[in-house]
């Protein structure tokens, strides 16, 4: 590495510590403080940061592998996920930040009643903040040496010696952490390791640095400083991709050779945006990329999305916040990434004796590869930094928001209130969360140790959050909903996520989810109709202190709150339907699109269609959504 683009890394992570150190002072007084940044965000800054979170380093490189093995339509099951941002935005932030919690799992013992919620609470702690937390930090680590191996050559610039003890650490612990290249294609997969395991504890202990000291207003600050560094890294990346195949022209001709494409793609199948030439768009993946957005265990909100609407001083700030992140997330970054993922097509083209997954594998790679190869000093430390703070920015996130399940769910309420019977004080709480943290980082490193045996539980964690999702969202909407009930869909998700594992092969995946879908949603509103219901007292005070949209007849007043509902959707439809007109139409005309078959006219027309569109639905989101009246909080 050049010692411009070291200074570039290097001046990022300086920066960083200095903002948690900066801000250590006031999160040191309170939970709040700690977790929620005293609920001072502006909805830009929260918007910022959670754009920040999913900017992760090793989504372009998912992008990358799926529009060269299935096309740009592929893309839509995560473009889809814009609807669960509006959602929460439009229709639940303002709940959320009424109810006055720290985490969803304390939201439970509100919304519900007995020992039910007390177990509900403790089992979403529990899974939460551990089990899917752990899991995602431990695949954001590994992913981080795949950023990091070109790049950072650390037995060429330490003392030998050292190197040398460092590398016997690694090879007691007798896990790998590099690819198994073949014999002479590189460095011995021992000297390999020991680098990228130095690069991840590296890039760790900055992340840690300043999210344990400085809390939720260190990682927002950072979060946005790491954005801007994305952003303009992955702009500059793409602009140099673009000049080397000969602009968009020229991308667009080179993409009509099929060698260049392969894995079977037509030029249509690759580009298109619509199903209508997207290959193997059928009933049941149309159905989960039109349904993936609700049967996941963030569709309400649930997580560190819901903790920066809780975090901004004001319900109107909790909108901005889901807009600026909508836009920012789904519209922005895939057009910086559509040109990059085509065009490294074109200067690396596939080994047509790769298919399915080595395809797939082969392919995300090229987007390392062609940061190597085509980016000059500078650029490239801007762009590795750029990926490595992408990185730190998810780990900054799932650390605080995973010692904040820990601290307040598992700590202050069963082990102080519940086992103890006294109440924390607010400087042993944040005492306990940075202790949290650093629980949280051990365990997430012990099991991105065991990555290789835990591809069935990831798979499975996604199962599960299938069956909880619709859930989740009831609980808001439908006063029926019972603790009971949400345990049931966890408990029945526990059963059919191994069984439908066992029996869908897993090129099924989309009928699996909705299967899961079905099947634990089914048996939640079942156990909540059919068995005991919350205490009306329970209900009438959660009503009354979160203001919840939708049918909340017995409990309170109904005219109000569906018209909250019907009000909160409208503007969730507009806003995600002005999102996806804005990004096809946009991203149709930079990589050229076809229009969807039987559109009568050209392709032109179709692109002015699509942004006029979008340019309509803008006063109808604005003013249903970010503007409502009567939604003030009390």
């Amino acid at each position: 590495m050049h010692s411009i683009d070291a200074a570039i890394l290097l001046g990022f992570a300086a920066l960083a510590l200095a903002s948690g150190f900066r801000a250590r002072g006031q999160a040191s007084r309170s939970l709040e403080e700690y977790f929620l940044a005293g609920r001072t965000l502006k909805g830009w800054q929260a918007g910022a940061s959670m754009a920040a979170t999913q900017f992760a380093a090793d989504t372009p490189l998912l992008v990358t592998g799926l529009v060269a093995t299935a096309g740009i339509f592929s893309l839509w099951r995560l473009w889809i996920y814009a609807l669960a941002f509006l959602l929460m935005g439009f229709l639940l932030s303002a709940s959320w930040r009424r109810a006055q919690v720290l985490t969803d799992a304390e939201l439970t013992e509100i919304r519900y009643a007995g020992r039910a919620a007390t177990t509900l609470r403790v089992v979403k702690a529990l899974y939460f903040g551990t089990v899917f937390n752990c899991v995602v930090l431990a695949m954001v680590l590994w992913a981080a040496k795949e950023i990091a191996e070109p790049f950072l050559l650390w037995h060429a610039w330490l003392p030998e010696g050292l190197f040398a003890v460092l590398e016997t650490a690694v090879r007691a612990i007798g896990v790998p952490f590099a690819r198994d290249l073949a014999a002479g294609s590189g460095a011995d997969l021992w000297v390999r390791s020991t680098d990228n395991l130095i690069s991840v504890s590296a890039l760790v202990a900055v992340t840690l640095g300043y999210s344990a000291s400085g809390g939720l207003r260190s990682v927002v600050r950072t979060d946005i400083l790491q954005l801007a560094l994305m952003l303009g890294g992955t702009a500059l990346y793409a602009g140099f991709v673009l000049a080397e195949v000969g602009g968009l022209s020229g991308l667009r001709e080179a993409l009509d050779d099929p060698a260049v494409r392969g894995a079977g793609l037509t030029t249509d199948q690759l580009l298109a945006f619509d199903p209508t030439h997207a290959r193997d768009a059928g009933p049941f993946l149309l159905a989960a990329f039109a349904l993936q957005w609700l049967v996941q265990m963030n569709a309400d909100g649930t997580g560190y999305l819901a903790q920066r609407s809780m975090a901004c001083r004001s319900d109107a700030d909790a909108r901005t916040a889901a807009v600026v992140f909508t836009g920012l997330q789904v519209v922005l970054r895939s057009l910086l990434w559509l040109p990059i993922a085509l065009g490294l097509l074109v200067l690396y083209p596939a080994d047509p004796a790769l298919v399915g997954g080595a395809l797939a594998a082969d392919r995300e790679v090229t987007f390392v590869r062609g940061m190597a190869d085509l980016l000059p000093v500078g650029a490239l430390g801007l762009m590795l930094t750029a990926m490595l703070a992408a990185l730190a920015s998810t780990i900054d996130t799932h650390l605080n928001w995973g010692a904040s399940y820990w601290t307040n769910d598992l700590y202050a309420r069963v082990w102080c209130r519940g086992v103890r019977g006294r109440e924390p004080e607010p400087r042993e709480l944040v005492t306990v969360a940075r202790l949290s943290t650093l629980g949280i980082l051990a365990l997430a490193m012990f099991v991105m140790t065991q990555l290789d045996s835990i591809q069935t539980a990831w798979q499975t964690s996604l199962l599960l959050g299938a069956g909880m999702g619709v859930m989740l969202v009831l609980r808001w909407v439908w006063w029926r909903v019972t603790a009971w009930g949400e345990l049931s869909a966890i408990l029945v998700s526990l059963i059919l996520a191994p069984t439908l594992l066992l029996l869908v092969p897993s090129d099924r995946e989309a009928l699996r989810l909705l299967l899961m879908a079905v099947g634990s949603t089914s048996v939640g509103i079942a156990v909540s109709v059919y068995g005991p219901q919350e205490p009306f007292a329970t209900l009438a005070a959660f009503f009354e202190r979160a203001r919840p949209p939708g049918f909340w007849s017995p409990v309170a007043e109904a005219r109000p709150a569906r018209l909250r509902l019907t009000r909160g959707l409208t503007a969730t439809v507009a806003g995600a339907a002005c999102s996806f007109a804005l990004l096809a139409g946009l991203g149709s005309a930079l990589v050229g699109s076809p229009a969807p078959a039987g559109w009568p006219a050209s392709r032109g027309l179709w692109i002015a269609f699509l942004l006029v569109v979008a340019a309509a639905l803008i006063p109808v989101w604005w003013r249903l959504g970010l503007r409502p009246r009567g939604n003030r909080a009390p």
